[in-house]
């Protein structure tokens, strides 16, 4: 029975499904990135699948997430099966350069008449507060390392800082040469024609096509009747999400006392304690990722680790805790690939340097090699609405971190003495894993955060590429053949989960979540105020996140 593969990118695109029962209820509609990968790559080799037909549109993908789908579907093709993608829009006079980035990776592509391609290129943006904080007699009190850290320019500026303007143009010049190369590449069209043609988006679809930036014009009707032309013993329909290799079940059984390649997640905001499941507000643990590495370490079976991160960072301390534990596994000779998603940086990129190899995708966020402090004073606005809030404190910083009083000259030189440890020993361990002088990781430090391509070229990336990469890697590092199997280090049934954990070392012990008042912990006592003003809930070592779109 011959298939054809069917994949509607018109929706929501996660990093993953999840493991916990929550997160797979939640998700069980939605599209894992993962999970559309490793299916093209064994569809790509089973000769009943004869092909690829995808529904594309405005869908909510980044840049990272489209290059790497467009590889997959790349590599599809190169396996000589046919790849076609129809859209009835790519944006409705609105933005969809990241969907069709990830047209550009298939050989086919049908428009319908009324729509358009909205090929409009990159935009970036940084938000201001600090004219409403004022308003409200709201003070912020924040310092940084360095220029570039700008997670606290929401509250401290109005405007861009000449450092904030800088990188943040930077990154969306680098998105943008990105996006040029993906469409001059995937339609075979010079980088200045395609310069012109985003200049020009939206572009309707008679004009796209005359453009080459479309094959076809047609409605469903007429991309079903040119895909039953093509295929005449009319393959079977079925989603990618729905297809197993009939053999690979098969495989699995035949591969599960082979050595493999563990998988170790951090996936959302670094946390001290466990990891927090859920389509939303996801958060990596401290407790958990490090049980995961050691749990791995242990495994006789698992011969390479490949970690992959997707996190803007958050607590310094759990972020140090992660960092030791792959140290501790490269130590004890078990290779260690990291695999950056959308975004690894500040804390995400201290929980990676110390990798054998790091591997992003060009569109990356990564590096913020920084951190920030500081707090809110709220003493005005409580005046202003009539609130008298009386303190009393018992030792001489006590208050330090009360929202009703600011810093003393004292307070400022504790801050700022915690500010320069931090910096220190985060560039020193970039200066140790990355094999650079202290000088050469300030120059990239400095709170600035990179695209993938650009951190590459500063030593900071070693490759880019995907997770598949990330994974060929560390097979080689290992010794391993090119199918051994990728698997979670950390799979705990749902019985496990339910029983009293025996102790430290049983895995359970580290996927129980915790409260949700806990998740703002890491600003301790200031955590309350921290999430009622919109403050970086993951702490200081979080990552500014102006997006580009």
């Amino acid at each position: 029975m011959s298939i054809l593969l069917e994949l509607d990118l018109t929706g929501a695109l996660v990093e993953d499904i999840g493991s916990h029962p929550v997160e797979r209820v939640m998700n069980r509609r939605r599209l894992a990135l993962r999970t559309l990968v490793n299916r093209l790559a064994s569809a790509a080799g089973d000769p009943n699948v004869v092909g690829l037909l995808a529904k594309l549109g405005a869908t909510s993908i980044s840049l990272a997430q489209a290059q790497e789908l467009s590889d997959a579907v790349g590599r599809f093709r190169a396996s000589g099966k046919e790849a076609i993608a129809w859209a009835e829009t790519f944006g409705e006079l609105g933005r969809a350069t990241t969907a069709y980035v990830v047209a550009t990776g298939f050989g086919e592509l049908w428009l319908q008449p009324s729509g358009s391609v909205g090929l409009m290129g990159v935009a970036a943006a940084g938000t201001f507060v600090r004219g409403a904080l004022d308003h409200a007699q709201v003070e912020p009190l924040f310092a940084q390392r360095y220029e570039y850290k700008n997670a606290a320019d929401t509250f401290l500026r109005r405007e861009f800082t000449e450092a904030h303007r800088e990188a943040t143009e930077r990154l969306a010049e680098s998105a943008y040469e990105q996006v040029v190369s993906a469409v001059s590449l995937g339609r075979r069209l010079p980088a200045d024609r395609v310069r012109e043609l985003i200049d020009r988006a939206p572009i309707p679809a008679a004009e796209a096509q005359e453009a080459g930036l479309v094959d076809h014009l047609g409605y469903r009707d007429a991309v079903r009747e040119a895909v039953d032309r093509r295929w005449p013993e009319k393959p079977t329909l079925l989603y990618v999400s729905r297809y197993q290799r009939r053999w690979d079940s098969v495989r699995r059984a035949r591969q599960a006392r082979r050595p493999t390649v563990g998988l170790i997640e951090a996936i959302g905001q670094i946390r001290t304690g466990r990891s927090k499941p859920g389509p939303v507000g996801r958060a990596a643990g401290s407790d958990t990722v490090a049980a995961t590495f050691r749990t791995a370490v242990k495994d006789e079976r698992t011969k390479a680790i490949v970690f992959r991160v997707n996190s803007p960072g958050g607590s310094y301390v759990a972020s140090d805790t992660i960092w030791r534990e792959v140290c501790r596994a490269r130590e004890a000779a078990k290779p260690v690939v990291v695999s950056m998603g959308d975004v690894a940086g500040s804390g995400g990129y201290f929980v990676a340097v110390a990798a054998d190899v790091i591997v992003a995708e060009p569109a990356t966020l990564t590096g913020s090699i920084g951190v920030l402090g500081g707090k809110l004073q709220t003493k005005g606005l409580f005046e202003r609405l009539g609130v008298n809030v009386e303190s009393l404190g018992l030792g001489r910083h006590a208050l330090m971190f009360s929202s009703q009083t600011g810093f003393s000259e004292d307070e400022w030189a504790k801050l700022d003495e915690w500010l320069d440890f931090v910096y220190e020993d985060f560039t020193a361990k970039v200066a140790r894993g990355r094999a650079m002088t202290r000088e050469a990781v300030h120059e990239v430090a400095r709170g600035r955060v990179w695209t993938g391509a650009d951190a590459a070229e500063r030593g900071l990336v070693d490759e880019l590429g995907g997770l598949r990469r990330a994974v060929e890697i560390a097979r080689e590092r290992a010794g391993l053949p090119p199918d051994a199997r990728l698997r979670p280090v950390l799979a705990v049934s749902p019985v496990q989960r339910l029983r009293q954990p025996r102790n430290s070392d049983d895995p359970a012990a580290f996927l129980q979540v915790r409260g949700l008042s806990s998740a703002l912990s890491e600003w301790g006592g200031h955590a309350q105020l921290a999430a009622a003003l919109g403050l970086p809930a993951a702490g200081p070592l979080i990552m500014p996140m102006g997006p580009l779109r």
